[in-house]
């Protein structure tokens, strides 16, 4: 860690008192990007693959239209979550994790392990 940089911790949120991290804005936002329908999956089908094209992540997420898979990876990507890739030499077009979407792996691994146990 760089001299002078304090390290952040789950209080850097602004949140004074556990009672108020339901409502701590940087929790909320999470949510809103993960929690929506479908962005879960298209993640977790990110983080099994280095990257993958429209029509491999429409397989993957079958119940999703192609309008939705295309508004969400949209918003996925201009929440810098995922990055779409225009291969230069035959235009193909793929889409893969961010390192801010790679972040969220563990995150998933640790629901699917929830769901694995209670769901």
């Amino acid at each position: 860690m760089a001299q002078g940089v304090k390290e952040k911790s789950i209080n850097d949120c602004g949140c004074k008192h556990p009672e108020d991290y339901e409502l701590c804005n940087h929790f909320i936002n999470a949510f809103q990007i993960i929690g929506k329908k479908w962005n879960g999956l298209i993640i977790c089908s990110l983080c099994d693959t280095k990257e993958m094209r429209f029509k491999d992540l429409a397989h993957s997420v079958e119940a999703c239209s192609d309008r939705v898979l295309v508004e969400r990876l949209k918003e996925l990507e201009d929440a810098k979550i995922i990055k779409r890739t225009v291969d230069q030499k035959t235009g193909i077009i793929s889409y893969g994790l961010t390192k801010k979407g790679a972040a969220l792996e563990p995150v998933f691994d640790s629901v699917h392990a929830w769901a694995d146990k209670w769901a």
